[in-house]
């Protein structure tokens, strides 16, 4: 399996490199910015722009299955957010797809968010079949990547994988990712589930640790055989600690993201 990384050198593309590198035949590891340490035997550096269809055609070469990392990764606190995200979120997640068809990529992971459902309330438990509720425009922007996917699986052929990523943290560091918090070891069992596993067409899981109480379900993909190994537990006791949340932000699952410039009635959202 040949494999191309975009965003290599963020947080969860270094935590994929320093895991699988000695699983797979190539790992190709693409971002703007050139990721530390020294070059592997069997890892290429590449940098370039998503925004260019071009060179992510000439990145995808070659390629078996694309784990699509890069672009922004949170709310842009500026006063125009969606011109932010435009360019990476929207445009180059399109690069992306179509440069893999393309290139006769079979494999596509992409890393959407718990944002693309963000505006459901805390006490509804959702799992893969929840409609899209965006918490705010980045959540906007992985509604979008999610329905290329699917897009790309029905009309192309490709197996996709869209994961709708939680806090990914070394650990939790405030009272919502209690419920939202996933570690990098689970991340990276995630991202290597849904690389390994044979013969599926389209699927959206969540990218949570093992927690009572969380957001999020995975039933109905227990195929994926994802089971996460780190536990909240450990980390609870610290909650005390930590300020509470703001009043809107606590009633629904993208928290402060749904706080963010909000000027409607929570009573209307159900």
């Amino acid at each position: 399996m040949r494999l191309l990384i975009t965003g290599a050198a963020g947080g969860i593309g270094q935590a994929l490199r320093s895991s699988l590198s000695g699983s797979y035949q190539l790992l190709r590891l693409a971002d703007l910015k050139t990721p530390s340490g020294p070059l592997g035997a069997n890892e290429e550096l590449i940098n370039f722009d998503i925004t260019d269809l071009e060179a992510a055609t000439s990145a995808c070469q070659g390629i078996d299955c694309v784990v699509h990392m890069a672009g922004i990764s949170d709310e842009p606190q500026v006063d125009d957010p969606w011109a932010e995200l435009l360019p990476a979120n929207i445009i180059g997640t399109y690069n992306l797809f179509e440069a893999a068809r393309r290139a006769g990529v079979k494999r596509f992971i992409y890393a959407s968010s718990n944002h693309a459902v963000g505006f459901y309330r805390r006490g509804k438990i959702i799992d893969a079949t929840a409609l899209p509720r965006p918490s705010c425009l980045y959540g906007v922007t992985k509604v979008f990547g999610e329905a290329l996917g699917r897009l790309y699986a029905d009309k192309h052929g490709m197996s996709v994988a869209c994961l709708r990523i939680g806090s990914f943290r070394p650990e939790p560091e405030n009272r919502r990712q209690l419920y939202t918090w996933i570690s990098p070891e689970d991340m990276v069992l995630l991202v290597k589930r849904c690389i390994d596993t044979p013969n599926f067409h389209y699927v959206v899981a969540y990218g949570v640790s093992k927690i009572d109480g969380a957001f999020w379900s995975n039933r109905g993909i227990e195929w994926l055989d994802f089971n996460p190994a780190s536990k909240i537990d450990a980390y609870s006791e610290h909650a005390k600690d930590w300020p509470e949340e703001d009043e809107l932000a606590h009633q629904f699952h993208g928290g402060g993201h749904c706080a963010l410039y909000f000027d409607g009635d929570s009573s209307l959202i159900d």
